[in-house]
């Protein structure tokens, strides 16, 4: 054998053998409702394409039965393990328990489910309701004694996120009676329903002027609602203050541009973390916790906001 046929047949075996080691992972996203939700997408594909996985992408439009059909062929092909961002907490149980018989490792990703935890490897998020309570104390202490009204815009009923958040704001204004949340509804975390269902909120609470402050679930309903409170002839961010949640750089815009107070940061990296785990697991079956937490930050108009909206510019938002 010569050595350039030798120097083919082993680059050609190398070949083979990195193709028989690469994972292959099913990925099942809710859609593309969010900026955020487009940046862990984009995140997702990086992080896989670094890592020299397959990744095999669904988007499942915001319902369940998408993602439950999509797991069931992830199932099928044989995947090494798949990703999940669940679009609602419950009916996971039959399809996750058809995962586990196949021994592929799941992940949820940013949302929970309500299921027997043996039933996926781990879950990779934030504290939901962490980010709801520092949302809702940053509010305490911007209104002080001031009587203040609050109108809140939901994310998806359901979702452990809507959830959450909820219950982590009204955990944060406890013990200040002088703030009332006086509406409450869905915007289903976007931009375009966030802005009518403020223009209705808008309606409802004489023209604007009784609203003190708008809590929304996410940046994007903010948004939308910020375009709502300036068509109505106020300005947000004073006659009307604005927090919400996940730091996607239009809300940062908005902060710059006085429109909007304070988001608290949900990082859209979960792939890594995620996909860290796994490799732990493959490599010796390293059982991880059944919670991987990140980090997660407020941002106020005090923290650079031009400069936060050129820096995420560059995360894929």
């Amino acid at each position: 054998m010569t050595l350039k046929t030798l120097m083919l047949t082993t680059v050609a075996t190398l070949g083979l053998a990195a193709a028989a080691q690469a994972q292959t992972v099913g990925f099942s996203q809710i859609g593309s409702e969010s900026g955020w939700r487009a940046a862990e997408t984009t995140l997702t594909k990086q992080q896989a394409q670094e890592r020299g996985i397959d990744l095999k992408f669904s988007d499942a439009q915001q319902k369940q039965e998408n993602q439950i059909a999509a797991l069931r062929t992830f199932i099928a092909q044989g995947v090494d393990a798949i990703l999940i961002a669940p679009v609602v907490a419950t009916g996971w149980d039959s399809i996750l328990e058809e995962a586990k018989e196949a021994d592929i490792p799941v992940v949820l990703l940013d949302r929970q489910v309500d299921s027997d935890k043996e039933l996926y490897l781990t879950a990779v998020g934030s504290d939901l309701v962490h980010e709801g309570e520092v949302a809702g104390k940053w509010l305490a202490e911007a209104v002080g004694d001031k009587s203040c009204r609050v109108v809140e815009l939901q994310g998806t009923t359901g979702s452990s996120p809507a959830i959450d958040r909820k219950t982590g704001f009204e955990k944060g204004i406890a013990g200040h009676a002088n703030i009332e949340i006086v509406r409450s509804q869905t915007a289903d975390f976007t931009r375009s329903i966030g802005k009518e269902v403020m223009e209705s909120f808008l309606q409802a609470e004489n023209g604007g002027a009784d609203i003190c402050a708008l809590y929304a679930h996410n940046d994007d309903m903010a948004v939308g609602a910020i375009q709502a409170i300036k068509e109505a002839g106020l300005k947000p961010g004073e006659d009307i203050l604005v927090v919400s949640i996940d730091a996607v750089p239009d809300i940062f815009k908005a902060m710059a541009d006085g429109e909007a107070n304070a988001t608290v940061e949900l990082t859209p990296n979960m792939a890594g973390p995620a996909f860290d785990a796994l490799a732990a697991y493959w490599k010796d079956g390293t059982v991880p916790p059944k919670f991987i937490q990140t980090d997660s930050a407020l941002y106020t108009m005090s923290d650079d906001p031009a400069g936060q909206y050129q820096a995420r510019k560059g995360l894929g938002y």
